[in-house]
């Protein structure tokens, strides 16, 4: 039972029709434009594999992104209450697509390489072990129905 509920709304708008509409395969564009009350407008197409726009952001893409955002807020978090005092953060999140004869496909796995900076070197053991409770508490990463791996990269002290 959900302790409290949180409702998102965007808006997905296609703007591939070059005329024809879908008569044909290659007839259409994937462009398309996402939406959200008080944000500035997100580009999608699909990826260029599957006729899209490669100067657009694509739904794997966005999983990709969504999983990694995740984390990071939800490694911020527990930090914070770790004592753990974090001065920067990157990560570049990789994923495997696997495609299926009938044409439908699924996510098989996605990796996270998040790199922490620390102002103190002496937490790097509490906060390369923080990455396992960051993923407990992640909602994206407990909605999706494969894997989310963290290969986290040396925590390095810095100021930035």
């Amino acid at each position: 039972m959900a302790l409290n509920q949180h409702h998102y709304e965007v808006s997905v708008h296609w703007t591939g029709n070059r005329g024809t509409g879908t008569s044909a395969y290659k007839a259409y564009g994937r462009d398309h434009s996402v939406t959200a009350e008080g944000l500035p407008v997100l580009l999608g197409s699909a990826d260029k594999t599957f006729h899209g726009d490669r100067d657009r952001w694509n739904p794997e893409q966005l999983l990709l992104t969504a999983l990694a955002q995740c984390h990071m807020l939800s490694y911020l978090h527990v930090a914070v209450m770790h004592g753990v005092v974090v001065t920067k953060y990157e990560d570049t999140a990789t994923g495997t697509l696997v495609l299926n004869a009938d044409g439908s496909g699924q996510f098989e796995s996605a990796t996270l390489h998040p790199k922490v900076y620390l102002a103190d070197p002496a937490m790097a053991e509490v906060a390369l072990s923080l990455h396992a409770e960051a993923a407990s508490k992640c909602f994206i990463a407990r909605s999706v129905n494969f894997p989310v791996h963290h290969e986290p990269g040396l925590l390095t002290a810095t100021v930035d």
